[in-house]
């Protein structure tokens, strides 16, 4: 008997026949290995959840308390300070667009995250040798004195590791979650079970990094060493990279197929240059409508948005096809699979706009809650210890750790019963109800956060030097709205990773899992945008800047409202667009154009 880390059994019988139906499927399928693909699934995961498990712990043991490094080691200013982290957060996050397309297109996914894996390991010995030796970071602060910034040479120093991190960051990110679901066989039943059960270990991983990240490591950053606490993360990405080497010879690595952007540029320029033919006089079973035997991707129905694109598929007197059905140039012609993959792509835009707008609030409970923190009574009951300001963050995560089993095994199973559906709701209705819990979250941030600057005012516990006073407020009455923003985080991340890898056609999922960090780029550059233009304008108002150094002297209630209004009117625009929204190949509207030629052509026969 054997059974997998989810506990799904199987009889060795089953596993043997799966694997002569995966071998039988990629011959008949016209797989392009040049050999037959051995699919070890099960057996490569300590190789690869063990990489992910140190790889996480790595990177997020750096990064998750790098703004208070930055304020404390550096002496920036925490407007400074938190405009660094969102651009570095936002270039990273967009670098993933790059490298997906680079995996895709010319390396394939095992190269890239060989090499990704050693350029993090990098980064984090560069950044951790800018706290261990002292000539790489100004000199500390003391009270009464004026704090001396990081030279050129400290900065570029940091900016060096940061950019390693980055390069690393582009190609990891991406090519985790779709390495992982490679190693298993996605034409047999326990295949699929497999990759369904590698996502769920893969979110469980990244909660228990973050988790540990932002408790032990915050830990020693915050109380016993910053060159400790540096330190750890960078071993443990060299731990991660020598585990990942460990299963080289036994992963399967998937041939890149080329670059799925040549194609989506073919649909747009053959449009383009077919923009003035008229398409009422070319009915759907004219298009041209040619799939290769060999592709990758799933047969999708004709739909009726973004007609304009259909142009690049009509065929003129001038288009040549070769003997075997395809076009002897596709900048002239395009089938109407290439068309219909561009739609897919098309129709997410929208909806990605939309989360960029709602991960700007999952931004300040990263950065700005940082200082809340720092600026409350952060001891546990009447003991002396005190939770490091980094380290609230993990209200968020335990929220979300807790609510998806919950929401797994007793949730869905109820909504299944009262609408029928597989998953209970809808995808995009998941995501909606992220959204609405965003909004919560930013309206209970501006109560609480007005109830710590009036304790602060009136009733302080101390002084923090360059920042404030120390409000009484408990900071566990911070916990709510991380609450809150984590069960938005429960229903709006893992619905939208899902609603990426699902919508996109199969050789772009590359690219799909990038656009996920482009989310997340676009929202840390907008929130870095906010922060500046709030912080100018209202430095010259009358009632004062509402984001100084000294945040009881600001009105950062005020900052958290308006986030709360920009995000009610992401909701409305976010509910127009999933009314729009078709999902792929289960349109209603959607016509199989084997099935309209087969129907035109025995109505034709009955004619004659």
């Amino acid at each position: 008997m054997i059974m997998n880390p989810i506990g799904e059994r199987m009889t060795m019988r089953e596993s043997v026949e799966n694997e002569e139906e995966s071998l039988l499927k990629n011959e008949i399928n016209g797989t392009d290995y040049d050999t037959k693909v051995s699919y070890k699934g099960w057996k490569v995961m300590p190789f690869i959840i063990g990489n992910e498990i140190f790889e996480k712990l790595g990177a997020i043991g750096t990064l998750s308390n790098l703004l208070v490094y930055l304020t404390t080691v550096f002496n920036l200013e925490n407007i400074a300070a938190t405009n660094i982290i969102n651009i570095f957060n936002g270039s990273t996050n967009f670098a993933t667009l790059l490298g997906a397309f680079l995996s895709d297109t010319y390396f394939g996914r095992f190269k890239t995250l060989a090499f990704c894996t050693v350029a993090s390991f990098m980064g984090l010995f560069v950044i951790q040798l800018t706290a261990a030796v002292e000539k790489l970071h100004p000199p500390h602060c003391k009270d009464n004195t004026a704090c001396l910034g990081p030279t050129e040479g400290q900065m570029t120093f940091l900016k060096t590791g940061l950019g390693l991190l980055m390069v690393g960051a582009a190609g990891i990110r991406p090519c985790n979650l779709a390495f992982g679901a490679d190693q298993f066989n996605p034409n047999t039943d326990s295949g699929k079970r497999g990759i369904n059960s590698f996502f769920n270990w893969y979110f469980f991983t990244f909660t228990i990094a973050q988790l540990v990240s932002l408790t032990v490591i915050v830990y020693i950053q915050s109380n016993v060493s910053w060159a400790l606490g540096l330190g750890i993360p960078a071993a443990l990405m060299l731990l991660s990279s020598l585990i990942f080497f460990m299963g080289s010879k036994m992963y399967v690595k998937v041939k890149p197929s080329g670059s799925p952007i040549t194609s989506i540029l073919q649909v747009l320029v053959v449009a383009t240059k077919k923009r003035r033919l008229k398409l009422r006089e070319h009915l759907h079973p004219s298009l041209f409508n040619y799939v290769t035997p060999k592709s990758m991707n799933s047969k999708l129905p004709y739909t009726y948005q973004f007609r304009f694109l259909d142009k690049a598929a009509i065929m003129t007197p001038q288009d040549q096809t070769n003997p075997n059905g395809s076009a002897s140039d596709s900048w002239n012609l395009c089938s109407m699979q290439q068309v219909e993959e561009v739609k897919c792509l098309l129709r997410v835009l929208p909806i990605w706009v939309s989360a960029v707008f709602y991960y700007i609030v999952i931004v300040q409970q990263h950065t700005v809650l940082v200082f809340q923190a720092l600026l409350s009574d952060r001891r546990i009951g009447h003991s002396k210890f005190m939770i490091p300001g980094a380290s609230y963050y993990v209200f968020l995560m335990i929220s979300v750790a807790i609510w998806l089993p919950i929401y797994d095994r007793k949730v869905v199973p109820f909504l299944q019963k009262l609408t029928g559906k597989e998953g209970g709701i809808t995808i995009l209705q998941r995501m909606g109800v992220g959204i609405f819990f965003s909004i919560l979250s930013m309206i209970v941030s501006a109560v609480v956060e007005g109830h710590r600057r009036n304790l602060a005012l009136t009733k302080p516990l101390g002084v923090v030097t360059r920042k404030g006073a120390i409000s009484s407020m408990s900071g566990l009455w911070l916990i709510p709205q991380l609450v809150l923003a984590g069960l938005g985080e429960a229903f709006m991340s893992v619905a939208q990773i899902e609603f990426y890898y699902k919508q996109f056609p199969e050789n772009m999922r590359s690219i799909a899992g990038s656009l996920f960090y482009c989310a997340h780029a676009g929202s840390s550059y907008l929130s870095s945008l906010l922060i500046s233009v709030i912080h100018n304008i209202t430095a010259k108002s009358a009632t004062g800047n509402w984001l100084p150094e000294d945040l009881n002297k600001g009105r950062l209630d005020n900052f958290y409202r308006i986030i709360a209004a920009v995000e009610i009117m992401n909701l409305g625009y976010f509910l127009l667009c999933s009314k729009w929204y078709r999902y792929k190949g289960a349109d209603n509207n959607s016509i199989e154009l084997d099935k309209v030629t087969k129907q035109s052509e025995r109505s034709a026969n009955s004619v004659q």
